[in-house]
């Protein structure tokens, strides 16, 4: 059997005590022997030492643990458990690792890290909300929730209590436990109890805390506070109670220490309005906050503090008064301690100054008068049997006094605020239960330690005992469950050292003695103490001192020093100070010190307290006058009441230490904190537990870490419990050392390291067995290759000569070759070098002669050149001499001719009759040219007077700079003047001479233009001409084609009006549904109240209006188009909406024609305002006759037009008696032989019309032919005036006066004609030439700005000219964006308005409609009514309806909506309610009954939240969603917008809806889908959640590969009792399961894939949380996890690609886990990985990564820890990441959910009904 000496072999590591480390690490070089006096050693720094041993003394060190254990969780799962164990693996998780919480057992040690830490967000406690405790790690939120589900479970009373020294941490430790359960425990109601109880923390921070040398927010007192909880465990109240205020802080401050933070931010807060009347300064100035010479804490400010603290006192109900008068209180106590007291001559007497400014502050602020307080401050009052006396008071004793009385008014004034705390946290619900948060004063031994100290330690001593008996307790119940058998384990008890001091006779007892005796002293009271307990083991008695006493305690030996004890138990006032108080003028200062029932050092009393617990001993009744009680007294009943109340719940221990006393973060002093562990109780836990069995396995865990060391027989063995049996029996010989439990083994301390170190040497000989394995196989392998490398080196070296040889013989043949070739070319080269000369000879001699022969040929050809040329010349000589002669005698003859003609002529011209007639054609012309040229004159003239006039101001200009010159030079005698006005009057001259040219340069223009627009007049008459001719084939032509499309347009008419109805409805309902689209969606959370008070009405087209406001906008009968009368309209009211409605078309057709009769009748008005304006401006001008006849002209136009307005009233008229009589056919239609012959009436009447507009038409034709016909004899004038003038000469006939007067006044018209039309054609070619010049000017801008910013990009570098462009780019797009927008606007302004007479239009149609449905419905119930054809048209038209009455609307709903059960249906067409429903709604549309919709809609929406809310499973909530989806898409497919038809075939667009427009409805389904899936989501959720951290993290996916560590004490406790008989965890295989049925589900109940695809997602989402569990759980965060997860993801990404959701984004969400995972598996030494791991993992975060690399954990000794300065590396390099703040992942994070349209390829009418639905009352349409 091995011993403990066996164990102190060579490579052993131990712990050996060190002065400065407290324990430091080293390794044993060399075998111990049992007895041997020296221990060989090996410090870590490699230097030797020889340790001695001896068997009292030096006892053998401490073994350290296997480094695989080194960082765990729980400091009770080490195998060796003693202090430097403990220390080191602190150290060790708090620099490394930087967790500040650690397991020891029950205890949780927090250590304080002094930064501040991501670690209490909503999400960890979401995280931690619903967890086993040993199954995160640890937290403060952790032990919250064990207390949470511990009073939840066991229906026990809870506390938390928390412990440490000043500054270790424990405010905050209770803070966020009392946080955590106002986030888990919430209320259930709108009290906000959990807000009032967390604004209790700063008001008690603000009058409670205060800076110490340790700690900047040190609690001066201690608190209990009980959070109440009901039945449902909501918080309904909290309860404080408090202990030991340390009052002495009030009036004295050591160095660098601060008073309590409340006077400090009155100081900082002085300068506000209402703090004026204070009369506050600087914290400096007072003396009670100016004694510790440092008023300010670095990083804090008061004055905000102030506010936050006044924001908290609101919440908790204080009133603004309560308020003031608090600070008024405050601030009369620092002036109290600025009243100066003067001490008289003979010492024993003393006086305050009556002009003390501080004394008047603090009466005037306590409402007491100044006179009886500046007495009562200097004197005291003796009462005795017989008299009463007033003494004086020396200056000391009333300072002490003075001191005295604030410290009291202070203490009263702290139990006030708790008692009104309390009061605002009260509730009168029933409490259930409660959990109570003890935070209170740790272990404290300073130098000097007072009254304070010892009722300090008094306490830790009572809780320290309770402590102790509570392990103890747990302890044994272990043992009693595992069946393990019980011995005795001693432990310390320290009862001895709490009777020492509260025992009778005690040291308690003995002060308030000593209080009692009148002239008492702490020294009498010392020799007391030394005579009564000098025996005591826990007393003893300094050798140096008589004033002092040391009690050893259970963390240490303090000792105490007796001065102040007896004044602090006391704690004296006097009561005539205290009377004056009492009669302040202020109701809350009297109130103060009035006399109570109770103690004052208790804030409230047993009744407010709640609690069920009462004392076994009766409590001591209290004195007269709490101010005469003594403290400790006081103290020792609080802290008995606060014990039995601890003793009556489940306590939970947290205990905080302080890691150094500079407050500097994350550094570790091992003095410090070795002193507090041993003082808060943890190295007693850990004795307690190392003293019995502290190691504990289950046999699954034991079986899976140390089956290597099993053979292969044993492991054949099915019982696992017997292999382990097996085994232990095998290895460890002594049966002492270990236990077999009912679900677990236990193990002494270090028989966990023996099975590791048998596991190493196992592992350790396998890998030797591996290497050799390997080592033989790599030199074999190199063998190989240097084998080959021979052959190879051999066989390239053959080649090589081969190729070397081969090479030889292929350059002796080059050269040969190369001789060879060199031969021949000098050769030849030679031979053409003679060749060439030969040549060349040759060539000269031949050119020689050739050029010989060529200067012969060319003389004989010039030869022949100049003969042809000499011939020529003499020809045409002999030509020109004959053609001369025969004209000469042409002339003679045509000469003789022409004589006799002129004779004849002048003989002719010397006639009257022909110089009439030719003056008479002149005339005209003369006329026109004399105006043309008296209007030149005119211009002339102007132009002539304005050059007058500027010369004459030129000439008088130059006379002025003239005088000017004159006077200059008079004066000052210099020529430059001159010379510079010369100059001005050359420029002058010049820009005269300029203007001249202008001037004739215009009138060459305006000569020009006027010629060129003379042309134009000419090129358009003769356009106008062949227009008018085409016309008039057109108008023909248009003749002929009426007669024949007569018969048939009245149908085509018909049709077209229909389209273009139909696709004005479709506009319209897209115009709805744009516009319901930009309404504000519902809440998606809306109750079933709220959606009981909406009544979201349908919105109807305005069938539902009045007659007379419908019609008035009608446009087929609009005043403004019809006339200035109401006829139509009156007309339209007699005779009802339904009869008008029937022949909307032929009123349509009707409008039509009178439209274009009133524009052609604006047209000839237009005309004769012109020709009117004409005559007008011409009158003047024209002759006595012309005038005439355009009067006689213009009264026939009048009487023409008046004519056609007659008409027109009259065809307004006939319109009017048409409609009326269509009125009175239409009331009278009692048979359709009737209506047809009234119809037949309308057809005539209309053809009657049109004839009349014919003819109309025609008289316009006319009227316009004549005033063309006059423009047009101007041509055939002009050619009789200037071709036959002969003619008119020899003419012997009488002219006809009578003709000539026409052919004049014919010449007239056309000539003004003329002129209006050149007059037009000018003023419109001005137009177009301003237009040009317009758009040349801003081409020309355009152009110029292009040339800038051609230049200045050209100016630019290429990147910025790249930028440039797309920046102006980017601009021009803008502005076109913006005129788009504009156009927008106006057409869809057009466009309402015309949506708007559509609106119309789809009123009369609908209610046509409508009314041929009635008739419909009425023949089907009345045969004997007429109109069947209507009803089979109607009855085809709207197939695929269901039919049921308004009393059946229940049984409808009920039985599809209210009991349907999914499996009824699953059998028939997916989403058969939903079809159901809609076919109900379409037939309701049908009908036009807008209440039978509404009702119906309502009624379903209402009965599927009532369904849901009753059945809250899966299978219900998809079939709904599945559903409700669906009667959203149909009510979209068939709304009759174009973009839900898209997709419709032609049936199912005849499906549509064709009167309501159920927009609002589709919202509210939208919404209530919305609200569903997110209840699908929840439901889900919550089946899967107990799955996803067993499946994905702890479930073996792939068998043996996860290892399995030493667990702690957390994780053998867990808060869910399971012995194991319980079920398993989750396996991958359940999870997947799961999810196929979630899809199945889905699936099967016809849920859109889009929609089960954001499912899916959101549910991978719910499994990426894995990764918070990760970050919080240190077992999990190894190699083989990584491994183990990584594969897990794989069969979730193969599951989604079988159900082919891979396009979902699910693996999307699952990223950072994957990333993760890698994190876990890839190396993390080099600076390479680090580079590696920042590229991997971009999903995570920088914490994240960190965390991981922090948990990071090898499962045996073969791996290696990251190191830290591998993750400072890791921190460098993502430091530019701009990461979110928190650690963990969003739990509630829920993706948007979009629910696109998928219209369904259903056919209405074949939907099939099944019987079992009991659908009988419904009537197929």
């Amino acid at each position: 059997m091995k011993t403990d000496y066996d164990l102190y072999c060579k490579y052993t590591r131990v712990w050996i005590p060190d002065a400065d480390d407290v324990w430091k690490a080293a390794e044993i070089t060399k075998d111990y022997t049992e007895g041997g006096p020296i221990l060989h050693l090996k410090l870590e720094d490699e230097s030797p030492l020889e340790y001695p041993i001896g068997p009292k003394h030096n006892p053998l060190p401490f073994l350290r643990n296997p480094d695989i254990l080194v960082g765990e969780n729980d400091l009770t799962a080490l195998s060796y458990l003693h202090e430097p164990a403990v220390l080191h693996n602190l150290k060790v998780r708090f620099l490394e690792s930087n967790h500040i919480y650690t397991y020891c057992g029950i205890v949780l040690v927090a250590i304080n890290p002094y930064d501040q830490l991501q670690i209490y967000g909503e999400e960890v406690i979401n995280a931690y909300s619903g967890q086993n405790m040993g199954d995160m790690d640890p937290h403060i939120f952790a032990v919250a929730e064990e207390a949470y589900k511990q009073m939840a479970r066991d229906e026990r009373n809870q506390s938390i209590i928390v412990s440490g020294e000043s500054g270790a941490g424990k405010t905050v430790s209770a803070k966020y436990a009392m946080r955590f359960f106002a986030t888990v425990g919430g209320s259930s109601n709108d009290t906000n109890v959990e807000e009032k109880v967390l604004a209790s923390s700063p008001i008690m921070e603000s009058i409670g805390n205060a800076k110490t040398t340790r700690n900047d927010n040190s609690s001066r007192f201690g608190k209990y506070i009980q959070i109440g909880f009901d039945r449902q465990y909501h918080i309904i109240g909290a309860n404080m109670r408090t202990y030991l205020l340390e009052k002495s802080r009030v009036v004295f401050q050591a160095e660098d220490e601060r008073n309590y933070h409340v006077f400090y931010q009155l100081c900082a807060s002085a300068t506000l309005p209402e703090f004026k009347d204070l009369a506050l300064t600087s914290a400096e100035e007072f003396t009670y906050t100016s004694l510790g010479e440092n008023i300010f804490i670095e990083g804090v400010n008061d004055a905000e503090d102030l506010k936050k603290t006044r924001e908290a006192f609101s919440l908790l109900g204080i009133k603004e008064a309560n308020q003031t008068s608090i600070f008024r209180i405050m601030a009369s106590i620092l002036h109290l301690g600025n009243v100066e007291i003067f001490s008289e001559r003979d010492g024993e007497s003393c006086h305050v100054s009556r002009d003390d400014l501080h004394l008047g502050h603090f009466c005037r602020l306590l409402g007491v008068e100044l006179e009886q307080m500046e007495h009562w401050l200097c004197h005291r009052k003796l009462v005795t049997t017989s008299e009463t006396y007033t003494k004086n008071m020396s200056r000391k004793q009333a300072g002490n006094a003075r001191d005295a009385l604030a410290k009291h008014i202070y203490a009263h004034m702290f139990d006030w605020i708790v008692v009104h705390i309390n009061k605002a946290l009260h509730t009168s619900s029933k409490q259930h239960s409660f959990i109570g948060v003890l935070d209170i004063y740790g272990f404290e031994t300073f130098e000097l330690n007072s009254f304070e100290q010892f009722c300090i330690n008094y306490a830790n001593e009572k809780l320290q005992q309770q402590f102790n008996s509570h392990v103890f307790k747990l302890e044994q119940e272990e043992y009693m469950k595992e069946l393990i058998p019980w011995t005795l384990i001693d432990f310390y008890d320290n009862q001895p050292c709490i009777d020492l001091i509260e025992a009778r006779l005690g040291i308690l007892d003995l002060l308030d003695e000593e209080c009692k005796v009148p002239k008492g002293t702490d020294q009498n009271w010392c020799q007391k103490l030394y005579g009564q307990h000098s025996s005591s083991v826990h007393f003893q008695k300094p050798r140096m001192s008589n004033t002092s006493f040391i009690i050893v305690h259970f963390a240490d030996k303090v000792e105490y020093q007796c001065e102040g004890f007896l004044e602090k138990n006391r704690d004296t006032v006097y009561e005539e100070q205290i009377n004056i108080l009492k009669a302040s003028k202020f109701q809350l200062v009297a109130d103060l010190f009035q006399e109570k029932q109770e103690s004052s050092g208790v804030s409230t009393s047993s009744k407010s307290s709640r609690i069920n617990v009462r004392s076994a001993k009766p409590t001591p009744k209290a004195p007269n006058k709490d101010h005469r009680k003594t403290v400790g007294h006081q103290f020792r009943s609080s802290l008995q009441l606060l014990m039995e109340t601890l003793n009556a719940t489940t306590p939970h221990y947290v205990r905080c230490i302080k890691p150094n006393d500079e407050k500097e973060a994350f550094l570790f002093d091992s003095r410090r904190a070795v002193q507090q562990l041993r003082a808060c109780g943890v190295l007693e836990t850990i004795r307690i537990s190392a003293a019995g069995y502290p190691s504990r396995w289950t046999y699954p865990d034991f079986y899976n870490r140390y089956r290597v060391l099993m053979k292969k027989s044993d492991m054949a063995i099915g019982d696992k419990k017997l292999v382990c049996k097996n085994l232990l029996e095998n290895f460890v010989k002594d049966p002492d050392k270990f236990q077999f439990g009912k679900t677990k083994i236990f193990f002494r301390a270090g028989q966990v390291a023996y099975l590791e170190k048998l596991r190493a040497d196992k592992f350790r000989s396998a890998c030797i067995k591996i290497q050799k394995t390997v080592r033989g196989w790599l030199q074999r392998v190199r063998y190989r290759k240097i084998r080959k490398s021979a052959l190879a080196l051999q066989r390239y070296g053959r080649g090589y000569m081969a190729r070397r040889h081969a090479e030889q013989l292929r350059l002796t043949r080059a050269a040969l070759t190369c001789q060879k070739q060199y031969r021949m070319v000098r050769e030849r080269r030679a031979f053409l070098t003679v060749r060439q000369a030969a040549v060349t000879i040759q060539a000269f001699a031949r050119g020689m002669f050739a050029r010989r022969i060529y200067q012969e040929f060319l003389l004989h050809h010039k030869a022949i050149i100049i003969q042809k040329s000499v011939r020529g010349w003499l020809d045409r000589k002999k030509f020109q001499r004959a053609r001369n002669a025969a004209v000469i005698i042409q002339c003679g003859y045509r000469r003789l001719h022409a004589k006799r003609r002129f004779k004849q002529l002048k003989i002719e011209a010397r006639s009257a009759e022909h110089l009439k007639n030719l003056n008479s054609g002149m005339e005209n012309k003369i006329v026109q040219l004399q105006r043309k040229m008296n209007d030149q004159t005119k211009d002339f003239k102007s132009q002539n007077e304005q050059l007058v006039h500027a010369k004459t101001t030129l000439d008088t200009e130059v006379t002025k700079l003239q005088k000017e010159l004159d006077q200059m030079r008079s004066r000052q005698g210099d020529g430059s003047q001159l010379s510079s006005l010369q100059e001005e009057l050359e420029k002058l001259r010049q820009e005269l001479t300029e203007a001249h040219a202008q001037r004739k340069s215009l009138e060459e223009e305006h000569s020009s233009e006027k010629k060129g627009l003379q042309q134009r007049v000419e090129e358009l008459e003769r356009e106008n001409s062949m227009l008018k001719s085409e016309k008039e084939e057109m108008n023909q032509r248009i003749h002929s084609k009426i007669s024949e499309d007569q018969e048939t347009s009245v149908s085509q008419k018909e049709a077209c009006l229909q389209v273009e109805l139909n696709e004005e409805r479709q506009r319209y309902q897209n115009m709805l549904k744009e516009f319901s689209r930009l309404e504000q969606r519902y809440d998606n959370l809306q109750d079933e109240v709220s959606l009981a008070k909406f009544q979201p009405g349908h919105r109807r087209n305005p069938s539902n209006q009045s007659s007379l406001e419908s019609d008035s906008n009608y446009t087929s009968i609009s005043t403004s188009e019809v006339g200035d009368t109401d006829d139509a309209i009156q007309l339209v009211e007699e005779m009802g909406m339904e009869k008008a409605a029937m022949d909307i078309s032929l009123f349509m057709k009707l409008q039509k024609r009178v439209r274009e009769l009133e524009q052609e009748r604006k047209r000839l008005q237009a005309n004769l305002d012109k020709m009117e304006e004409l005559a007008k401006r011409k009158g003047s001008e024209s002759r006595i006759s012309v005038s005439e006849q355009e009067s006689a002209d213009l009264a026939y136009n009048s009487l023409k037009r008046q004519e056609l307005e007659s008409e027109n009233k009259k065809l307004k008229n006939d319109l009017n008696e048409l409609r009326k009589t269509v009125s009175d056919r239409a009331s009278n239609n009692s048979s359709s032989n009737e209506l047809q012959d009234g119809y037949n009436l309308l057809l005539s009447q209309l053809k009657a019309a049109n004839e009349e507009l014919d003819v109309r038409k025609e008289e316009v034709l006319i009227l316009r032919t004549q005033i063309v016909s006059s423009a047009q004899q101007q041509e055939p004038s002009k050619r009789i005036e200037t071709d036959n003038v002969s003619e008119w000469n020899n003419s012997k006939k009488p002219v006809d006066k009578e003709e000539a007067l026409n052919a004049y006044h014919g010449l007239c018209e056309s000539k003004k004609l003329l002129e209006a039309q050149l007059q037009s054609q000018s003023r419109k070619h001005k137009d177009e030439l301003e237009a040009l010049q317009t758009q040349n000017a801003l081409l020309k801008d355009d152009i110029e700005k292009k040339q800038e910013m051609l230049n200045h990009t050209m100016s630019l570098s290429p990147e910025a000219q790249v930028e440039y462009s797309v920046q102006m780019e980017i601009t021009r797009l803008t502005n076109d964006n913006l005129d788009l927008k504009e156009l927008v606007e106006k057409l869809e302004k057009n466009e309402r308005k015309l949506k708007k007479q559509l609106r119309i239009y789809m009123k009369k149609v609908q209610e046509l409609e409508a009314s041929h449905a009635a008739g419909a419905q009425a023949t089907r119930a009345k045969p004997e009514l007429t109109r069947q054809v209507t009803v089979q048209r109607k009855e085809k038209d709207f197939e695929g309806m269901l039919e049921y009455y308004k009393d059946d609307e229940a049984l409808l709903v009920k039985a599809l909506i209210t009991d349907m059960k999914p499996s009824v249906v699953s059998a028939t067409v997916p989403c058969l309610p939903a079809y159901i429903l809609f076919m109900c709604i379409r037939h309701a549309d049908y009908i036009n009954d807008d209440q039978k919709v509404h009702s119906l809609l309502t009624s379903t929406i209402n009965a599927i939240k009532k369904v849901l809310k009753k059945n809250n499973d899966l299978e219900m909530t998809c079939f709904w969603l599945a559903n409700t989806s669906r009667l959203l898409h149909c009510l979209k497919q068939y709304s009759g917008d174009e973009a839900f038809m898209t997709h419709n075939t032609g049936k199912q667009n005849e499906h549509c809806l064709k009167n309501f427009d159920l927009a609002e409805y589709r919202q509210v389904l939208s919404d209530l889908s919305i609200q569903i899936y997110q209840q699908l989501i929840k439901v889900a959720e919550g089946i899967m959640q107990p799955m996803i951290v067993s499946a994905m993290l702890e479930s073996e996916s792939i068998p043996s590969l996860a290892g399995v560590k030493p667990m702690g004490y957390r994780n053998r406790s867990s808060s869910v009792d399971n012995d194991g008989d319980g079920p398993g965890g989750y396996t991958l295989e359940a999870l997947i399961r799961q999810l196929c049925q979630f899809h199945t589900a889905m699936g099967e109940h016809g849920l859109d894939p889009e929609i089960v695809g954001q499912v899916v997602r959101q549910l991978f989402y719910c499994i990426s949380v894995t990764l918070n569990n990760l970050l919080l759980r240190k077992d999990v965060c190894s190699w083989s996890t990584g491994m183990q997860l990584r594969y897990n993801i794989s069969q979730m990404e193969e599951w989604l690609r079988g159900k082919n959701l891979q396009q979902s984004g699910a693996a999307l969400t699952m990223e950072p886990v994957i990333q993760a995972a890698q994190l876990l598996q890839v190396k993390k030494k080099t600076s390479q990985d680090a580079e590696a791991i920042c590229t991997l993992c971009t999903a995570l975060s920088m914490q994240q990564i960190v965390k991981i690399l922090n948990l990071y954990t090898p499962l045996n000794e073969f791996e290696e820890r990251v190191t830290v300065s591998f993750i400072r590396n890791i921190q460098n390099r993502l430091q530019e990441r701009n990461d979110p703040g928190q650690l963990l992942v969003d739990t509630k994070h829920t993706f948007p959910v979009l629910f696109p349209y998928t219209p369904s390829a259903l056919s209405l009418e074949t939907l099939h009904i099944p019987a079992s639905l009991s659908l009988d009352f419904l009537i197929r349409v």
